[in-house]
């Protein structure tokens, strides 16, 4: 990017100097092919990450390459409004307990400023770096899906500067899964699209494939996640579309997250039979309805929870139980802390015999729920150390031992062929292709201690 800015700077002194020599204008005179060396709009490269937090590292990463290992004090000198952007962007921090800690990779996850709603112009001259500057007098942006769809969306606001990107950054793409998926997906589509206006672009600088609209066929895009999920696999394939092609590398998963389980319990994988992709909602749904609730009107059938990783499944589960009078209590990522504490009291003293669970309530607070016996897995976890983590739940030490049921325990574990990806990450690449197979209708794992 700053080969192409330097590049751009001596061309605008030939230009100059061509001009003068006419005694024209740069803009009146005819330039030469070799001259095209830009887009129709400044901004170059795009960062999506999640938090502030993450733009914070990338900021000061990007200080100490363009002017050597630095501290706080010093970047206030070296680039152009940071006290600013430290004040915007540090602090914030969550409180971690010391006393019944979070899991280490929460603590890392949400370690600084967790913000998801930010956007940030970076403007590079020959000695400086210049933070909030003007979109469009911007080589670089930094934001998250929230902040770039508002840009994006804004009626105000004029997104043009986008269509000439070169290089796509999308990092922590799974933490985006936890926030809003289609604040990425609707973004990524308002990529490369024409500008309506071009006030101060010399068209005769301007790229051949950039005027004729194939700026998305040139576009680097790089996209990086933990591991490997068909939200991912889709991007990869619709909205990545480099002319010299495209590489993924994802590794194969040996063991998957099955290994750390440590509750001795049968775990049972019941496939459910889809047509198609498009009809999944309601297949498990319906599959859900038909072989699943049934025994919750079994004797003894108690201290459910039902883990649901998709937010539209919960509302229609949560819908339906209201409809069939099923006795619930419910913690989802909206719940307050006050109604999670009780709900977490009714399903310990046996008050409800079903606790619907949402895995983003589980992703941003990771609450330890205490007396499940039996667990419901809708769908396979999106974030594969869910699941031991949740199945762990189920320890004897976490059991209410005034319950009046005995040591019988249950896992199951709902879902399709399409889950292949998602099923990888628990038991492992070979496995999961032979659950996906359909050969049986259900298959069980052990967990010895």
């Amino acid at each position: 990017m700053l080969k192409v800015r330097s590049l751009i700077l001596r061309n605008n002194e030939k230009v100059s100097a061509l001009a003068k020599s006419q005694k024209m204008s740069p803009n009146e005179i005819s330039i030469p092919e070799s001259f095209r060396d830009q887009g129709l709009k400044r901004m170059k490269v795009v960062f999506v990450v999640p938090f502030r937090e993450s733009a914070l590292r990338i900021v000061n990463i990007l200080g100490d390459l363009l002017f050597g290992s630095q501290d706080d004090q010093a970047r206030k000198t070296s680039i152009a409004n940071y006290e600013r952007f430290l004040g915007d962007y540090s602090g914030n921090t969550i409180y971690f307990p010391k006393t019944n800690p979070k899991p280490m990779d929460y603590e890392q996850t949400f370690s600084g400023n967790t913000d998801d709603n930010f956007k940030l112009g970076i403007r590079f001259t020959k000695k400086t770096m210049s933070l909030f500057s003007d979109m469009n007098a911007s080589d670089m942006l930094i934001a998250s899906p929230l902040g770039l769809r508002m840009l994006v969306t804004d009626k105000e606001s004029d997104f043009d500067f986008l269509n000439s990107i070169e290089l796509l950054i999308i990092d922590q793409a799974e933490l985006f899964l936890a926030q809003n998926w289609e604040n990425l997906l609707h973004s990524l589509d308002h990529l490369h699209l024409q500008p309506q206006k071009l006030p101060d672009t010399n068209c005769q600088r301007v790229r051949t494939w950039c005027l004729s609209g194939a700026s998305s066929f040139y576009r680097q895009t790089l996209f990086f996640s933990s591991h490997e999920l068909p939200e991912f696999r889709a991007v990869f394939n619709s909205k990545c579309n480099n002319y010299q092609g495209k590489v993924r590398d994802s590794n194969l998963v040996e063991h998957g997250d099955i290994r750390n389980v440590l509750t001795p319990i049968h775990q049972v994988f019941r496939l459910i039979n889809c047509s198609s992709v498009e009809t999944t909602f309601d297949d498990r749904f319906q599959y859900f309805v038909k072989n699943i609730m049934p025994q919750f009107s079994k004797p003894g059938f108690s201290h459910c929870m039902l883990y649901v990783p998709s937010y539209f499944d919960y509302v229609r589960i949560r819908n339906h139980f209201k409809t069939e009078m099923v006795s619930f209590v419910q913690i989802n990522e909206y719940t307050k802390k006050e109604k999670i504490s009780r709900a977490r009291d009714i399903f310990f003293h046996s008050g409800a015999s079903v606790l619907l669970y949402s895995e983003r309530a589980h992703f941003f607070r990771r609450t330890r729920i205490k007396g499940i016996r039996n667990l419901i897995m809708y769908q396979p976890p999106n974030f594969p150390h869910f699941y031991s983590e949740i199945i762990n739940l189920m320890l004897k030490t976490n059991q209410n031992p005034r319950d009046g049921f005995g040591d019988e325990m249950s896992v199951s574990i709902l879902y399709t062929k399409y889950d292949l990806l998602s099923l990888s990450n628990i038991v492992g690449s070979e496995n999961a292709a032979k659950l996906t197979s359909g050969q049986k209708d259900s298959y069980l794992f052990s967990t010895k201690t």
